[in-house]
């Protein structure tokens, strides 16, 4: 009998590279959406099935509501919550970011437990361990942000995985909970929409910023994450445990240099001076997108994988590899217009497509 595992927020840049991970072991996936008549926007999951001879279907749930829930679970052996808002400027409230976050995850988990789910892996963020500390020490998944000190994004996945836990502690019964928690999600996009993630690689290639904020991502390839997520579903001993998935801290100039290093040749004019903090700070007060870097500045995100790596098995491609790939799918979709070609309207990510 096929295993069929749900994958919330499908069409969202993490979730459609879980559901292609799954087709491609052989899993049938079910998806949540928002809206059943937007097939094109689900086209590419549609066409990923039917490359791969996989069974997918799709059923409408959204995380501020109760509707859809129970249809969603029913018959599912196990679920990836992956779907939560991801803004790409700051929220002006930010509860209208931690709501969605902390009452959607209970309200999946509620409605696997009850549905007698075996599973459930949740998405949750290094936004969740590294922040808000006083120094910039390597964290590990015994480390959780300090709600008190970080921004509303950082709040928002560190109360929904603190909630996730809470609730199988106390009325999950036998569901058992895997969290894992990635860096910074780069890699190749499935469709012309990005994620919040990419904007700096975005805004390099295509001279949206004149220079590099001085700041530091722990970084991941969504295709290694979409593999986290399916050994978070298959090895025994995951249940219970946090897993970081990310790699060293990848500087936005040295972001910037890879490119330039690539892509100049090729036309592009990437920027790759580093603009002073004064600087950054003033930007940021007519432009929102910049605004989420001011909280880092002058910082990087220090993180161990030790643990995924011994517990699950999981490695990480290079990311010379993941910038290239990252790139040249912006490029591809015409998110980044080509040297001399038409402009593009860049994109933008809506909540859940992280």
């Amino acid at each position: 009998m096929t295993t069929r595992i749900l994958v919330t927020g499908a069409t969202g840049f993490v979730a459609g590279h879980c559901v292609a991970e799954l087709l491609e072991h052989g899993y049938a996936v079910r998806g949540t959406v928002r809206d059943l008549t937007a097939h094109a926007a689900r086209a590419h999951l549609t066409e990923l099935a039917r490359r791969t001879g996989g069974e997918l279907d799709f059923v409408a749930a959204a995380l501020d509501a109760d509707a859809g829930w129970a249809e969603a679970v029913a018959g599912c052996d196990a679920v990836l919550h992956v779907a939560s808002p991801f803004p790409d400027t700051p929220p002006e409230d930010e509860r209208a970011l931690i709501g969605p976050a902390v009452d959607g995850t209970v309200r999946v988990l509620r409605a696997a437990a009850a549905a007698g789910v075996r599973r459930v892996v949740l998405t949750s963020s290094i936004a969740a361990v590294a922040h808000g500390h006083a120094n910039d020490e390597v964290r590990t998944e015994a480390d959780w942000s300090v709600v008190e000190r970080v921004p509303a994004y950082q709040k928002s996945k560190t109360l929904a995985e603190r909630a996730a836990w809470e609730f199988v502690e106390s009325h999950g019964g036998d569901l058992e909970l895997v969290a894992l928690n990635p860096g910074m999600i780069l890699g190749p996009v499935l469709e012309a929409r990005t994620s919040t993630s990419h904007e700096p690689l975005r805004r390099l290639l295509s001279r949206g910023v004149p220079g590099s904020v001085r700041t530091g991502w722990s970084t991941v390839d969504v295709r290694d994450l979409a593999v986290a997520h399916r050994l978070a579903l298959e090895v025994p001993a995951a249940v219970g445990n946090r897993y970081i998935c990310a790699g060293e801290p990848l500087w936005m100039g040295e972001l910037a240099a890879a490119l330039a290093r690539d892509y100049n040749p090729r036309g592009f004019r990437v920027p790759t001076r580093v603009l002073p903090n004064w600087l950054v700070r003033v930007v940021a007060v007519f432009d929102k997108g910049v605004r989420l870097t001011v909280p880092v500045l002058g910082r990087a995100e220090y993180v161990s994988a030790a643990k995924a790596r011994r517990e699950l098995g999981w490695t990480m491609r290079p990311i010379e590899e993941t910038i290239r790939d990252t790139a040249d799918s912006l490029i591809a979709f015409g998110i980044v217009p080509a040297p001399g070609g038409p402009g593009s309207t860049p994109a933008t990510a809506s909540a859940g497509t992280r």
